[in-house]
């Protein structure tokens, strides 16, 4: 193995699980719950309530419109705390106004979030572009770990991290999302493929490629990390999303963990037609 740092426990006090009430919410939330469940953490069942429309006209403020759409919101929280199987899992209800990647960071900090658990549509093209991605904004203004549940994902229910992808970008410092990935894969006894996609590479050079990424990822497994992991390397000669998703079927992962570099303009990257996420 190599010389990269020791492994630290993670610890998952708060998890936030932000809800549209929608069917792909609901598929996320037995995820949050075994995690909730694995860790002894608090789930925080929240809501975010469109901003305000600004009226060029100033008029007074309608209270019943209000006080209606806050209250329907608040019963369909609690409503959806009630529906799962909470058992004695600690929970609390978060409900806000505003933009998501607004209040979702203030969120996170007020509430000492220690990781995010949402469900997504899977919205491509047009779809995305005109209605934007809600997880997108999350997971590019969190400041900690999101964990994304896409509309193909099995029922979580009882879910483990038994095999673990950890796709790794070489050039971009990926030290810190593999630490994690491996404290993720102590913590759950799970298998760990650290892997990394290099496109165009003529069939001639692949084998030194391949022979040197393998050493680089190597590198970034700690000193005596094989007491109680066996990690796997692989190399995919695909561009990255492709690479990733084709991993994941073949390796069966219950779980990928990855980087995603922030969007310097969030706001328009998230109604953008192609994917940006890597």
């Amino acid at each position: 193995m190599g010389t990269a740092s020791p492994i630290a426990r993670i610890t998952v006090k708060n998890i936030l699980f932000p809800t549209d009430f929608s069917t792909a919410s609901e598929a996320a939330l037995p995820f949050a719950l075994a995690l909730a469940k694995l860790y002894g953490s608090t789930l925080l069942f929240a809501h975010v309530l469109p901003p305000e429309p600004h009226l060029q006209v100033v008029t007074d403020r309608v209270p019943a419109q209000d006080d209606q759409s806050w209250t329907r919101a608040n019963e369909q929280l609690h409503d959806a705390v009630q529906d799962v199987s909470i058992g004695g899992t600690a929970h609390k209800i978060l409900l806000n106004r505003g933009d998501l990647a607004d209040v979702i960071p203030q969120m996170i900090c007020t509430e000492d979030v220690d990781m995010v658990v949402l469900g997504t549509h899977g919205r491509r093209g047009v779809s995305k572009r005109g209605r934007g991605s809600g997880a997108e904004q999350i997971y590019r203004s969190a400041s900690c770990p999101v964990l994304t549940v896409g509309p193909n994902v099995h029922n979580g229910k009882d879910w483990i991290p038994r095999r673990i992808l950890c796709p790794v970008d070489l050039p971009e410092n990926p030290e810190p999302v593999v630490n994690y990935a491996l404290s993720l894969a102590e913590e759950n006894e799970a298998q760990i493929t650290l892997m990394h996609a290099v496109p165009m590479v003529p069939w001639q050079h692949r084998d030194s490629v391949q022979h040197e990424t393998c050493l680089s990822l190597e590198a970034l497994i700690p000193e005596h990390a094989d007491d109680w992991c066996r990690p796997d390397f692989l190399v995919r000669w695909d561009y990255p999303a492709e690479a990733i998703v084709h991993a994941a079927q073949e390796r069966e992962a219950d779980l990928v963990v990855m980087g995603v570099r922030k969007s310097r303009m969030a706001g328009w990257s998230a109604h953008r037609p192609w994917p940006i996420a890597s």
